[in-house]
């Protein structure tokens, strides 16, 4: 509850300055009232300049425009705190300040000579999205695609039980229940055999599932907990979240997609009829793609560095990318030495950061948008993009790609799913095809495109995700994964209803101005 309240009382200040200036100039400073408006509209007009000429999403600067020209200053006051990136520079400091240790495997320049010979355009498309976030590029040798949470967690809780030296988490949500408690015994047990065990969690994400005294018991068991970006007080930092969800074993097998830790993921609890979620397993070396991602913020906010000897081999041992993978099949995992599986496709495992000049998976679907030539397939909970994505689905629809859109049928915020509504006429009158899923919520985060390239992760069609959150991806070329993926994407697909202009979708002239007015309110959601 005190993380509720402090998360209120963040914007109070903005709100008692605004009305203690308007007091004050019909009270005291009324001879005066002219000079001051005109000088405040002169500021006003300043920062306008500034955000107009600043490089960041449109709907984004709208919203920020109205509500400075609206009330100059606590307008100003909100956009300082909250609206300009200059605000990440507490978070940007720790992670520049985090250093990875040496001798990390990188196949980066092997794969992508590789895959430029096989489709040119898709190895300029990985090398971008390499340089801009500075994670490398593998040979995918071992994915395996889950259509369900259900299916994920019992391979997640062997990988647990199979732990050697290692065990990783980080998630947005963590709420004690069936599904995290038996992972939170497995934990514990792994501890007290000398398992090196780390969590880190979102603090406003399990604002109200998870609380301080759940983590220390964690502690008190050898389980090292942190918190991301705890709500201690009221700064700008309060929008940038950590919405990452990840699981590491050993650097050799690692877990990701859109389940957290909590009891509707996995079915055990119906909060908004059944919960469609997806995942993914990795193994090889691949892995170490998440492995860095973790150890980098451990390194950054969890108070401690992760020494190099844990996540590295000795020199002269054996390579964690030749190590076998825990929680591999049992033919992989007996006495007998292991084979290196076959190469099959490519494996790009990569996070997005608000701290970067250019958002990460934004500019990455617009890229396999403007690359798809049959059809781009998407599922999302929710489905408020900028304004540059937007135009690329349309763009796409519109020049014959099949797009498809799977969303929720029951949402689990209703303004949040209205305003995904609001989004819905453009992209329908274009051509793009959105699909509810009648049994309840999709919380599926992935694509599919052509058949050849697809992304699994955390990243939602929504300006949040997009733009103001830490997220992690995975982006397939080439790899059998993606035909699992098409084939549930078929799978839910027809579970689903289609959403028709006239039919279930309005579009009157209410509607379009309701639809307006959410539009503009859209990133804050």
């Amino acid at each position: 509850m005190g993380k509720i309240i402090r998360r209120v009382l963040s914007i109070l200040p903005a709100v008692l300055l605004q009305v203690l200036w308007t007091a004050m100039l019909l009270y005291w400073l009324a001879p005066w009232a002219g000079l001051i408006a005109l000088a405040l509209s002169v500021l006003a007009l300043v920062f306008v300049l500034y955000i107009i000429t600043k490089r960041d999403e449109g709907t984004y600067k709208i919203l920020w425009l109205l509500v400075i020209l609206s009330f100059p200053l606590s307008g100003a006051l909100l956009y300082l705190l909250f609206g300009d990136k200059r605000t990440t520079r507490p978070l940007k400091k720790r992670l520049d300040a985090a250093r990875l240790p040496e001798g990390w495997a990188d196949e980066t320049e092997r794969a992508c000579e590789q895959l430029a010979r096989q489709d040119r355009r898709m190895a300029e498309t990985f090398c971008y999205i390499h340089e801009l976030t500075g994670c490398p590029v593998y040979l995918n040798r071992d994915a395996s695609y889950y259509p369900l949470g259900d299916a994920l967690f019992p391979a997640m809780l062997e990988a647990i039980r199979q732990a050697r030296r290692f065990v990783f988490l980080e998630y947005f949500i963590v709420e004690p229940g069936e599904m995290w408690n038996a992972m939170a015994g497995l934990l514990a047990q792994k501890a007290a055999e000398g398992v090196d065990v780390r969590m880190l969690y979102d603090d406003l994400g399990s604002l109200s599932t998870y609380t301080r005294a759940n983590a220390r018991e964690l502690q008190k068991k050898g389980i090292r907990c942190v918190s991301f970006n705890p709500l201690r007080s009221i700064k700008g930092t309060l929008n940038y979240r950590d919405h990452r969800k990840m699981l590491i074993v050993d650097g050799t097998v690692a877990f990701s997609g859109g389940i957290n830790l909590a009891d509707e993921y996995i079915n055990r609890l119906a909060k908004h009829g059944h919960w469609k979620d997806v995942g993914f397993r990795l193994a090889g070396p691949a892995v170490q793609g998440y492995t860095r991602m973790f150890v980098q913020f451990w390194d950054a906010f969890g108070g401690e560095a992760v020494p190099a000897g844990l996540v590295l081999p000795p020199a002269g041992k054996t390579p964690l990318a030749e190590m076998p993978a825990v929680g591999a099949p049992a033919a992989i995992t007996s006495g007998s030495p292991a084979h290196e599986p076959a190469d099959d496709g490519y494996i790009l495992s990569y996070y997005d950061s608000p701290l970067r000049p250019s958002a990460a998976s934004n500019e990455l679907y617009i890229e396999l948008l403007a690359q798809a030539t049959e059809y781009a397939w998407f599922f999302t909970p929710y489905l408020m993009p900028g304004d540059a994505l937007q135009e690329a689905l349309v763009r796409a629809a519109r020049r014959g790609v099949d797009v498809r859109i799977i969303m929720p049928g029951i949402p689990d915020k209703k303004l949040v799913f209205r305003m995904s509504h609001s989004f819905y006429p453009v992209l329908l009158d274009a051509g793009v095809k959105i699909y509810e899923y009648i049994p309840g919520f999709v919380h599926a985060k992935g694509c599919v495109i052509d058949g050849r390239a697809g992304t699994v992760g955390t990243v939602n069609l929504d300006y949040r995700s997009l733009f103001l959150h830490f997220e992690n991806n995975s982006l397939f070329y080439g790899a059998s994964l993606l035909k699992d993926v098409k084939a549930d994407f078929l799978a839910t697909q027809a579970q689903c209803r289609e959403m028709k202009l006239g039919k279930n979708v309005r579009a009157g002239f209410w509607t379009w101005t309701l639809d307006g007015i959410l539009r503009i309110f859209a990133p804050l959601c």
